[in-house]
C-alpha cells in the first residue's frame, strides 16, 4: 500500500477519518487565500497603506515557500504527524495575532508567522494521502482533495464579504482557530505511522541559504521600480545576494547527507517539467486571486460579496476539473490531461486581458473558472504523476517540491505583479499630472472604501479608477504571458511515466 509500516503497526489507520483531518487541514490553508483577499479592501480603508498591499499576500506565501521544502524533507525522516501538528499549531498563533493587528505592518509580521506554519499543510497534507492509498485510488482521492479548494472558495469569499460586512475583518483569521484544532485532534485520535527510529542529519545550512536566496529576490520585485530604482544599489546588492545564496544552496545540497533538495529527484523528466511548469502556473494564480477583488470594488464599485463570487468561480473551476481528471488520467494519460488544462489557462487568461470596467463581474467570474479549471487538471495530474514516480522515503519531499515551485510561483507572482500594479498606476498618475494635485500612489486607498469613493470628485474618481484599470491591465497582460509559456512547458512531458510502485 505504501504507507510507511502501516500493516504492521499496532495501530490501524482509519482511512476515511484520517482524510476527513487532512481536508479539513487543508481547508484552513486553502480558505486563508480567498477569504483574505475579499477583506483586503476593508482592511486597507481601516488600516490604510495601499503600498504595502501586496506584502500583505507576499509574507504569507514568502515564508510558506521558503518553509514547504524543509518541512517535508522533516516529514520523510520524523514522520507525517508531529510535523504537520506543528505547523498548524503555528498557523493557528499567526491567525489569532493577524487579527489583533493595529498597523499594515503588524499586519505583515503576522502574516509571516502565520505563513511559517502554513508551509506544512499542504504538502504534508497531499503526501499522507499519497502514503495511505495505493496507486490507483489516489487520482480519485487528490480530485477530493481539490475538493477542498471548492469548498473553501465557495464559503470564503462569501463567508469574507459577510464577515467584512456584518462584524470585522478580525474574524476572517479568527476562524481558523477551531478548524486547525479539529484536525489535530482527527490526526492524532485515526493516524498511527510506524517510523524507524534513527539519528537523522537535518540540513539547517541548506534551509538558511535556501531563505537567504529567496527572501532577497522578493524583496527586490516587491520594491523595485516603484520604491527602489532598478540599477539603484540595493537593487544590485539585494540580487547579487540571492544569486550567490542559491549557488551556495546548490552546493550544499550536493554534498548534504540529507539535503533538503535531493536533485537526484530533478533527474525525472516528468518532475522536472511538472515542477517548473507549477512555478509558472503560480505567478498566474496569484495575479487572479491577489488583484481581482480590488477591480470589482475599487472600478466596478461593487460590494465585498460579489467580489468574492469572482474569485469562488475560480475554485469551483478547481474541483470539478480535479474530480474530471481522475477520470481522464486513467483514460487520456497525465501528458494530455495536463495539455487539457494549459489549454483551459489560456482561455481564462485571455478573459482577464479583455476586461474592461463595463463588462461587469460575470466576465471576470468567468475567467476565474477557466483559470481553476485548468489549474485543477494540471495540479492533479503532475501530483498523482510524481507520487507514483517516487518510493516513499522520498514522496513528502518530492510533493513539497513541486508545492514550493507552486508557492515560489505565487511568492515570485505576488512581488512581480504588485510591482507591475504600483509602477503602473505611479506612471498613469504622472502622466496624469496627479502628482501636481499632491496625488501618491496610496490615494488608492480610497477607491477601496465606499464612504470614502463617494466624497471624491467625479474628475478625481475617473482619474484613480483609470490608473487602477490601467495597471491591472498590465498585470493581465503579464498572467497571459504566463499562461503561454505553462502550455510550452507541458509539451516537454513525457509521453511515458515512470513508476516506483
Amino acid at each position: 500500500m505504501g504507507a510507511a509500516g502501516q500493516s504492521t503497526a499496532k495501530k490501524v489507520t482509519k482511512r476515511p477519518y484520517v482524510l476527513a483531518a487532512v481536508m479539513l487541514a487543508m481547508f484552513t490553508g486553502a480558505v486563508e487565500g480567498t477569504i483574505v483577499s475579499t477583506a483586503m479592501p476593508a482592511i486597507v480603508g481601516e488600516l490604510g497603506g495601499f503600498a504595502l498591499y501586496s506584502w500583505v499576500f507576499s509574507a504569507y506565501l514568502l515564508m510558506n515557500a521558503v518553509t514547504v521544502l524543509i518541512y517535508g524533507k522533516l516529514s520523510d525522516l520524523f514522520g507525517r504527524k508531529p510535523i504537520l501538528t506543528f505547523g498548524i499549531v503555528v498557523f493557528l498563533i499567526g491567525s489569532i495575532l493577524s487579527g489583533t493587528a493595529e498597523t499594515m505592518e503588524m499586519l505583515i509580521l503576522y502574516r509571516f508567522i502565520q505563513g511559517f506554519g502554513a508551509g506544512a499543510v499542504m504538502p504534508i497534507a497531499t503526501t499522507i494521502v499519497g502514503d495511505i492509498y495505493s496507486k490507483e485510488e489516489r487520482a480519485k482521492v487528490q480530485g477530493y482533495l481539490s475538493s477542498v479548494w471548492g469548498i473553501s472558495a465557495v464559503t470564503g469569499p462569501a463567508l469574507g464579504g459577510l464577515l467584512v460586512e456584518y462584524a470585522s475583518w478580525r474574524y476572517v483569521f479568527w476562524i481558523n482557530v477551531p478548524l486547525g484544532i479539529l484536525a489535530i485532534a482527527g490526526l492524532w485520535l485515526f493516524l498511527h505511522e510506524n517510523i524507524e527510529k534513527k539519528k537523522h542529519k537535518v540540513d539547517y545550512l541548506g534551509a538558511a541559504l535556501l531563505t537567504i536566496s529567496i527572501s532577497s529576490l522578493m524583496i527586490v520585485l516587491v520594491e523595485a521600480g516603484g520604491n527602489w530604482a532598478w540599477m539603484s544599489a540595493k537593487t544590485i546588492g539585494l540580487i547579487g545576494l540571492s544569486i550567490l545564496g542559491l549557488i551556495f544552496f546548490i552546493f550544499q545540497e550536493k554534498r548534504a547527507e540529507e539535503p533538503i533538495m535531493p536533485f537526484t529527484i530533478w533527474r525525472e523528466q516528468s518532475i522536472f517539467i511538472a515542477n517548473i511548469t507549477s512555478l509558472t502556473t503560480g505567478v498566474m494564480l496569484i495575479g487572479v486571486s491577489s488583484f481581482l477583488p480590488a477591480f470589482v470594488q475599487g472600478v466596478m464599485e461593487k460590494s465585498p460579496i460579489v467580489a468574492g463570487f469572482t474569485l469562488t468561480a475560480m475554485s469551483i473551476g478547481w474541483p470539478i476539473a480535479s474530480a474530471a481528471s481522475g477520470r481522464l488520467l486513467v483514460g487520456i494519460g497525465y501528458r494530455n490531461t495536463s495539455l487539457f488544462g494549459g489549454a483551459l489557462l489560456i482561455i481564462g487568461s485571455i478573459l482577464f486581458v479583455t476586461l474592461t470596467p463595463e463588462a461587469g463581474p460575470l466576465w471576470a467570474a468567468a475567467g476565474s473558472f477557466f483559470v481553476g479549471a485548468g489549474m485543477g487538471l494540471t495540479s492533479t495530474a503532475f501530483i498523482v504523476s510524481i507520487q507514483s514516480t517516487v518510493a516513499w522515503q522520498q514522496r513528502g519531499i518530492a510533493t513539497a517540491a513541486n508545492m514550493f515551485m507552486r508557492n515560489l510561483g505565487n511568492t515570485v507572482g505576488a512581488a512581480l505583479l504588485g510591482g507591475v500594479l504600483n509602477s503602473s498606476i505611479l506612471s498613469y498618475m504622472k502622466k496624469h499630472g496627479a502628482e501636481d494635485q499632491g496625488i501618491s500612489i496610496d490615494a488608492a486607498n480610497v477607491l477601496l472604501n465606499e464612504g470614502e469613493r463617494q466624497k471624491l470628485s467625479a474628475s478625481m474618481k475617473t482619474l484613480l479608477q483609470d490608473g487602477l484599470t490601467n495597471a491591472l491591465h498590465s498585470v493581465y497582460i503579464v498572467v497571459f504571458l504566463f499562461a503561454i509559456i505553462s502550455l510550452l512547458f507541458i509539451f516537454f512531458l513525457p509521453k511515458k511515466e515512470a513508476s516506483a510502485d
